[in-house]
Formats: structure tokens, sequence, C-alpha cells
């Protein structure tokens, strides 16, 4: 099913075409939140082999963005973005659901 409630940015689509290119394997990034982290919940992200069937799925320069529904609930409404600076490069979600963060990015809370 395609949803424009999750967005994958060109830079994300960009990376993760080039990690998947590097890797042999399709382009597609699962994007799962398990719960943990500093905030209460962590993102969690790895190339997918293949969309499960109830995947929510989103497309952006030719790259799948999957996630579960049970994580969709916590990120509906998602960018995911990639982004270098100094002190490194790594996936970053924009969630519009979270009420709070941690400093590294990576985990929230709603």
């Amino acid at each position: 099913m395609d949803n424009a409630s999750l967005t994958l940015s060109p830079s994300a689509a960009a990376r993760v075409s080039a990690i998947a290119a590097k890797t042999g394997k399709p382009a597609i990034l699962r994007l799962s939140v398990e719960g943990g982290g500093c905030s209460g919940f962590q993102y969690q992200f790895g190339l997918a082999e293949a969309p499960d069937a109830e995947d929510l799925v989103s497309e952006t320069d030719g790259v799948k963005l999957v996630v579960d529904p049970v994580s969709l609930d916590l990120v509906s409404g998602c960018v995911v973005d990639f982004v270098e600076s100094l002190g490194g490069a790594a996936f970053r979600v924009e969630n519009p659901n979270a009420v709070a963060g941690c400093g590294c990015g990576s985990s929230f809370a709603v």
C-alpha cells in the first residue's frame, strides 16, 4: 500500500541507493521503532529484501522506504533524511509525533 504519510528525502534515497549498490541488495530501507533509547523509543534502520504484505511503502527516486503497521503508529507523517555533519553522517527522522527527543536524535517520546 502506498501512502504519502511517510517520506524519504532525496538525500536519504541517494544514500540508500549507494549502500544497496555496494552490498548487492535491493534499494529498500526498513524503518522500525523499538522500545528503549534515551527517551523511550528508538529508531532502527536496515536494508530489506522486499516489503512485507502489511508494510506501508513510500518511494523516492526509485528507493523504497518500508514501515510495519505497529511502527507506523509512531512515525506517521515523518520525513527520513540523511544528514552529514562534522559529527558524522546518519539517517535522521523528523517526527511530528515526538513530544521529546534526545541529543543523539535516535530516540524519542510520544
